[in-house]
């Protein structure tokens, strides 16, 4: 996609103003923040397809594959895949569909549980995932366009934001050692 001619004014700022001028005040300051967030969502999301693209990948494409990449065997159950990528099933069964198409995947039985489904990361899909890794390692993690502490910044309000939503509980202090 060509690179757009930046905009004289930012349309979320003005948006704001119209938002005041037209009696909502009360909401404005956070009718900017979710579309600010939502608009950088926008932004960085393009940035990594860009990257993933000449691999064939989306993004919940290359997150499936990461996450069987970390695990130790390359395995793990659809269900714990589903709650650690935090989609609705339906999203992850056509996302391993896809991946088990193209062979970076196979759905195996699981063991133990009948009903249950693993799923696999085959030879080709640790190439693919590994070689993706270094192209957004290089291209988007490296450089995500914010400087050190803005990005830590960020993560910390944005982490705050989620776990009051109900997204993870904070870890529970460890015991002191006796």
């Amino acid at each position: 996609m060509a690179r757009r001619t930046p905009l004289q004014v930012d349309p979320i700022a003005e948006a704001k103003r119209q938002w005041a001028e037209h009696g909502w005040a009360d909401a404005a300051s956070g009718m900017s923040a979710v579309t600010s967030i939502m608009r950088a969502q926008q932004i960085m999301l393009g940035r990594v397809e860009r990257t993933l693209k000449p691999f064939g990948l989306s993004f919940a494409r290359y997150e499936l594959l990461r996450l069987l990449a970390f695990t130790r065997e390359g395995r793990m159950p659809m269900a714990s895949a589903i709650a650690r990528l935090q989609v609705h099933p339906t999203s992850v069964t056509n996302t391993v569909d896809r991946l088990v198409r193209d062979g970076l995947v196979l759905r195996e039985p699981h063991p133990q549980d009948g009903r249950a489904a693993l799923v696999s990361l085959t030879a080709a899909g640790r190439e693919v995932v590994e070689a993706a890794t270094d192209a957004l390692n290089r291209d988007v993690f490296a450089e995500p366009g914010l400087t050190e502490t803005d990005t830590v910044d960020l993560v910390r309000i944005v982490a705050r934001l989620r776990r009051d939503a109900g997204d993870f509980e904070e870890p529970r202090p460890m015991p002191d050692p006796l």
